[in-house]
């Protein structure tokens, strides 16, 4: 069987916790920013962990894992 490849977007948007679970950036941050106010930037700082419905799906998009 061939090796199977990572789709470049997910090793790109998301790091594997030490118990498997995914986390990502959070949206909503990149522009625009001055129509929101500072509680919903302060809220949205840092990562957030994926749900576990999509963790299944991001996992099956990196079959050896991401570092």
């Amino acid at each position: 069987m061939p090796k199977l490849k990572t789709k470049s977007g997910v090793k790109k948007r998301f790091k594997l916790t030490a118990t498997g679970k995914v986390k990502h950036g959070v949206a909503g941050k990149r522009h625009r920013l001055i129509s929101h106010n500072a509680k919903y930037i302060r809220q949205n700082r840092g990562t957030e962990v994926l749900a576990d419905a999509d963790t299944a799906r991001v996992k099956l998009w990196a079959p050896y894992g991401l570092k």
